[in-house]
């Protein structure tokens, strides 16, 4: 095995590869379970056939390689194939989209906490990581959920902590095997907190989580966040414009992520559709706030639900299906050049303590 520094180019050049000005990534990395979530209202039983036909019409979106630089895949996906023979990451590298892998095994309630929760799956990890390089794999994801709850003091000190050394020790060892993390500290939008009660938050866990990076020399260079925007709680009367948000969320990493990390990629956490493209693009516009990273986006459902609706699960809809796919993606795209015209759907997407 390498060492971090025998895969500083390779890390570089994945990270420098994703973050393409006008592109982002395709979260498909669902669980059985989740996939199964999203399959219940359109009728779609969750046999591997149907995941397998599902992530094809994804990948094979005709142009899709024009505004997804990468894409995130669940484990078994990575051996599945084409209808043709073709396998998923090899069809994916074809088409200079690099291929990404969920790696973390999910969370597990924390003792002596208000219900917070850490990540698990760094056992075996370095193996793992190590067959997925192999496999064609060049990024990984991880992903820790820390909960708002200002009077509970949520989240708490030891939240942060717990969350912030398993985002690092994950980033450190996925270096080791030649994947760019992306560290995903996401401060979950369930409650009643305003905009600045989120900001306070997520600012307090972003730095946790730097600090552990260094603690754990991490190469920033070779490493990319994925980190929630600044929003109001779903639950809080005060709701927020494009604006707000970008402003509360560029001025929240502009406190606290080097400028040496270079791509932020936001999950939409439950936003619909066109909030979430609106959000991003109005970052894009912001203007008088430092912006030294390439901030694009990391969306599942804001990329995915309407397509879903399209394709029922039936043959016949896989073309409009992908058509739906292509205009959220080209949309998103726009959106982190700051030239996106509307047109998402602004049906709530939005999961109560959201897990997968």
């Amino acid at each position: 095995m390498q060492s971090k520094a025998g895969f500083k180019d390779i890390l570089m050049a994945t990270a420098k590869a994703i973050t393409r000005p006008g592109y982002g990534i395709l979260a498909a990395d669902e669980s059985t379970g989740t996939i199964g979530k999203r399959f219940a209202p359109i009728n779609v039983e969750n046999t591997e056939p149907n995941r397998r036909i599902y992530r094809e019409l994804l990948f094979t979106t005709p142009d899709i390689e024009s505004h997804i630089s990468g894409v995130i895949m669940f484990e078994e996906t990575l051996d599945q194939e084409t209808k043709d023979g073709k396998n998923f990451v090899e069809l994916l590298t074809e088409k200079n989209i690099v291929a990404g892998i969920k790696v973390d095994k999910g969370v597990a309630i924390i003792g002596g906490t208000e219900d917070e929760t850490a990540t698990q799956g760094l056992d075996g990890l370095a193996a793992r990581c190590a067959e997925y390089y192999a496999k064609g794999c060049r990024f990984a994801k991880w992903r820790s959920v820390l909960k708002i709850d200002v009077a509970k003091n949520c989240p708490s000190d030891i939240a942060i902590s717990e969350n912030a050394h398993g985002l690092a020790r994950y980033a450190s060892i996925c270096q080791d095997n030649g994947l760019v993390p992306i560290v995903e500290p996401e401060v979950l939008c369930d409650g009643t907190h305003t905009i600045e009660e989120c900001a306070e938050a997520s600012e307090r866990v972003f730095a946790g989580v730097i600090k552990a990076l260094h603690d754990q020399k991490v190469f920033l260079e070779g490493a990319l966040l994925k980190p929630n925007m600044i929003t109001p709680g779903k639950s809080c009367p005060e709701k927020a414009t494009p604006g707000d948000v970008a402003f509360f969320t560029v001025r929240t990493l502009s406190r606290t992520i080097p400028a040496a990390i270079p791509g932020i990629h936001f999950l939409s956490g439950g936003q619909s559709e066109e909030e979430a493209s609106q959000n991003l693009n109005a970052m894009a516009k912001l203007e008088d706030v430092p912006k030294p990273w390439y901030l694009s986006f990391s969306y599942g459902r804001a990329l995915q639900a309407s397509c879903l609706k399209s394709w029922v699960g039936k043959d016949e809809n896989i073309e409009a299906a992908q058509k739906t796919l292509i205009e959220r993606a080209k949309g998103n795209g726009d959106a982190t050049i700051g030239k996106y015209e509307g047109g998402g759907s602004t049906e709530d997407l939005y999961v109560k303590k959201y897990v997968y």
